[in-house]
């Protein structure tokens, strides 16, 4: 006798995940574009930062540059055309 399996429907929560990502693909990658350029331009001017001793300007210029371009894209996508 072979049981069925009762578990967690998981190909149903799959589908409805991959519907929900695709709904949301534009603001879901501003705001990653967003997140991911404050923290890489932060983190290029920590480096700068540690190799030039110049403490703590490049992060504080890396930090205004990553919201300023992280911001930019947002509007870019939210921004009606």
């Amino acid at each position: 006798m072979v049981k069925k399996n009762r578990g967690f429907p998981f190909s149903r929560s799959a589908r409805s995940l991959q519907e929900n990502a695709s709904r949301a693909g534009g603001a879901a990658a501003a705001s990653y574009t967003l997140v991911g350029a404050i923290l890489v331009l932060g983190g290029l001017g920590y480096a700068i930062d540690r190799w030039q001793g110049t403490s703590p300007w490049g992060l504080l210029t890396g930090l205004a540059l990553g919201i300023v371009v992280g911001f930019y894209e947002l509007v870019k996508t939210a921004w009606p055309r």
